[in-house]
């Protein structure tokens, strides 16, 4: 997966971290940047498998 679309996925992650933290929070969970680090690894690999997902299906779409 290309670099640029990484960043752009952890942008989309960034623009939803503060209620992530409030969800997180109303848990009970303290959040630190120690534990978003083996999220973001997770998250990167589902959005690029959804990401490849989608194109799949463009390309069918346009056969």
């Amino acid at each position: 997966m290309n670099e640029n679309k990484n960043m752009e996925f952890v942008q989309i992650a960034m623009k939803y971290l503060p209620e992530a933290q409030e969800k997180l929070k109303e848990a009970g969970i303290d959040f630190s940047v120690d534990l978003i680090e083996p999220f973001m690894g997770l998250f990167l690999n589902v959005m690029n498998e959804a990401y490849e997902l989608g194109k799949q299906d463009a390309q069918q779409e346009n056969q």
